[in-house]
Parts: structure tokens; C-alpha cells; sequence
């Protein structure tokens, strides 16, 4: 029996319920209908007018958020449009008036895997391996554009109506540029790596392989490798990294889970190695990952200041590795290709092909007053802070 305390999830800085405006920009093309998933109203059924696709309309009173706070859903809406894979969570478009945020997401019906693993028990090393490889992948596109996810768990990747992942919920990722280290302590104790956990810098692309293999490990057995009610205790059991291993698992696959649920972050293996094992390749006649379709993005020079969209720019600093915007220009004015040209000439791309949607009388964004009223960070609460809940919470996310 699977038990990944889903219900028990502890959200640090939930988002007030609203109700939609008489007017909101997202009506003019959307019938706005039912609250999705029953646990929350900001998330809403919406159903185009034209078109009558589906989408998940999430809802964010920018009224109701500390800077901080706003600042990383900006950063999460910046990562998402970095991001175009057929097993990531699409961002369809962004609203904006006033008060409030819309974000048009891809509208997916299988519900979660967490419950799917929970209804199922655990998984067939066939299925365990299709839903791995199209994590696996997604992943790797999103490392290949320098995002680190930093919450990978069961509860945060959706199900199609054909049982294809869609990666969801970046409230938590962040771009790793180059050899930098990531500092923040995040994501989910039961899915978090041993260094996080121990508050040191930590790689993000290796620590969402530890995730991975936990996934992995929870995919094939249904239960989780490190697990107890007492936090303390179950932090130190993530931290000494031994677990047990069932005798049922493939031996292939249990070679592949000690290699990526490795405790020592310069041994456990990288996503190259991962889609080269022996146990990921295999199996006869089983479908592959759907890929991208590749995005041929020109990186041309920009000559002067006034060649720089502002959107885009304001994008780039949202997503927190940009902040000194001097050094930033001058990245993008020089001659030489560089990574903040490219992510900049994606996001351009990004907003050509979905130019976006805000009221008229909308000031820019720099001149939008944003209340200073306190809420709690997103960041995971101190190690010590933490490890007196003793058991309270099991997870720190946004939406």
C-alpha cells in the first residue's frame, strides 16, 4: 500500500479563493466553469469559446501576495515559457489586469500519478518504465535549458486521458546557469536529496535525479525507500541513504536505482547515464518518449539598448539568477553567443508566437504598487524549525 502522505502536505503560502471578476480579460475567450481537483478555487475549468479545448485556468490575486512571493510566480511563469515538451505541462497563454494573474494551462484528465499509484499499488516494470523514460525526458529538456525542477513527486506529475506524464507545478524550479550552485532548501523530504537536506549547495540537476529514483523506486514497489511519521527520523534516514531493496525489483533496475538514490552527489549518475543504462533501454516493442518538435531560435546581435524588448528582459530578471541587470545588458549586447542570449531569444520567440494578453489601461509592470503585507517564504522553514514540526508537514510548494 502506497502511503506518501498526499493528504498531509503542508502549503507554506496558500493562495486566497477568489471569485472571477464581472469582466476579466480571460472571459473574452474562455467559458469559465467549475473549480478543478475540488481542493482549491483557484484552479477553474475554462473552455474556449471557439475552439471548446479545455484548459486549467489558474487564478492569482496579486492583491493578496507579498513581493516575494509574486516574484517567484513571475518565475515560474518565465520558466514555463522557456519550456515547449509534450510531457511538460504547457503554458497556453497568460492574462493579466490589475488584480489579478491568469495562467491558461494545458487541461489534463487522468489526474495525478499519486493517486494512480495509489489505486493501482505498485507498477509492472513495463509500465514503470514508460512513465520513467517520459520523465527522463522531460527532465533532460528542461536541464538542456538550464531548469532545475526541485519538486519531482508523484503529486506533481499529471496523467493524460491515455496515461502520458505531463510534468507540473515549476513553483519551486530554478534556472541553474553554467557551474553555479543552487542554494535554497526545497522541495519535498521524501523526494529531497541528502545535501539539500543538510542545507549545502547543492547541484539541482543532481538533485532531481535523486528525486527520480525515488519516483522510480515508489513506481515499482509502492512504497517509498525512506519513510517514518517522526521528520527528524525521517530525515536522517534520507541522509544516511540506506534503504531496502525488494527482491522482486529487476536486478538491471536495482543497478539503476542505487546509481541515481546515491548519497555522494559526484558518484550518482547524470541523465546521460541514466538514458544509457542497460535497464532503460531495454524491454521489446515498448513506445519511446515523445519528443519536441526542435525550435531553430536565430541568435543574432543586438546592437544598442533600444534592440531589447522590455517584456523580455523583465522575464529574464524574474527568473532570479539575473539580478544585476547591468551585467545582464552587457551579456546581451556583446558579439559573442552566450546563455543569457539564448534564453533571452527564446523567451523573444516565446512571445511572438504568443503574443500576450493585458488590459488596456494596465500600467507596466515596474509602476504596479505591490502590497507589503507578510506571508511566509516559499523556502523550506530553517533545518531546525523543520525538524520541531517532527512529522507535521511533508511538503513546502506555492499553488
Amino acid at each position: 500500500m502506497l502511503c506518501m502522505y498526499s493528504n498531509s502536505t503542508m502549503y507554506v503560502q496558500p493562495l486566497p479563493a477568489v471569485e472571477l471578476t464581472k469582466d476579466p480579460p480571460v472571459q473574452h475567450r474562455f467559458a469559465v466553469s467549475d473549480s478543478l481537483c475540488g481542493v482549491t478555487r483557484l484552479v477553474k475549468l475554462g473552455i474556449h469559446c471557439v475552439t471548446c479545448q479545455k484548459v486549467a485556468i489558474k487564478i492569482v490575486n496579486r492583491e493578496k501576495l507579498s513581493e516575494s512571493v509574486l516574484m517567484k510566480v513571475e518565475r515560474e511563469i518565465a520558466i514555463l515559457k522557456l519550456i515547449e515538451h509534450p510531457h511538460v505541462l504547457k503554458l497556453h497563454d497568460v492574462y493579466e489586469n490589475k488584480k489579478y494573474l491568469y495562467l491558461v494551462l494545458e487541461h489534463v484528465s487522468g489526474g495525478e500519478l499519486f493517486d494512480y499509484l495509489v489505486k493501482k499499488g505498485r507498477l509492472t516494470p513495463k509500465e514503470a518504465r514508460k512513465f520513467f523514460r517520459q520523465i527522463i525526458s522531460a527532465l533532460d529538456f528542461c536541464h538542456s535549458h538550464s531548469i532545475c525542477h526541485r519538486d519531482l513527486k508523484p503529486e506533481n506529475l499529471l496523467l493524460d486521458e491515455k496515461n502520458n506524464i505531463r510534468i507540473a507545478d515549476f513553483g519551486m524550479a530554478s534556472l541553474q546557469v553554467g557551474d553555479s550552485l543552487l542554494e535554497t532548501s526545497c522541495g519535498s523530504p521524501h523526494y529531497a536529496c541528502p545535501e539539500v537536506i543538510r542545507g549545502e549547495k547543492y547541484d539541482g540537476r543532481k538533485a532531481d535525479v535523486w528525486s527520480c529514483g525515488v519516483i522510480l523506486f515508489a513506481l515499482l514497489v509502492g512504497a517509498l525507500p525512506f519513510d517514518d511519521d517522526n521528520l527528524r527520523q525521517l530525515l536522517e534516514k534520507v541522509k544516511r541513504g540506506v534503504f531496502h531493496m525488494p527482491h522482486f525489483i529487476p536486478p538491471d533496475c536495482q543497478n539503476l536505482l542505487r546509481g541515481m538514490i546515491e548519497v555522494d552527489a559526484s558518484k550518482r549518475l547524470t541523465l546521460e547515464h541514466i538514458q544509457k543504462h542497460i535497464w532503460y533501454i531495454g524491454g521489446k516493442n515498448e513506445p519511446e518518449p515523445e519528443q519536441p518538435i526542435p525550435r531553430k531560435v536565430q541568435i543574432r546581435s543586438l546592437p544598442s539598448l533600444e534592440d531589447i524588448d522590455p517584456d523580455v528582459l523583465e522575464s529574464m530578471h524574474s527568473l532570479g539568477c539575473f539580478r544585476d541587470r547591468n551585467k545582464l545588458l552587457q551579456d546581451l549586447l556583446t558579439e559573442e553567443e552566450n546563455q543569457e542570449k539564448m534564453i533571452y531569444f527564446l523567451l523573444l520567440d516565446r512571445k511572438e508566437r504568443y503574443p500576450s494578453h493585458e488590459d488596456e489601461d494596465l500600467p507596466p509592470r515596474n509602476e504596479i504598487g505591490i502590497p507589503g503585507n507578510k506571508s511566509v517564504s516559499l523556502e523550506w522553514v530553517p533545518l531546525l524549525v523543520l525538524l520541531s514540526l517532527e512529522g507535521l508537514a511533508t511538503s513546502y510548494q506555492v499553488l
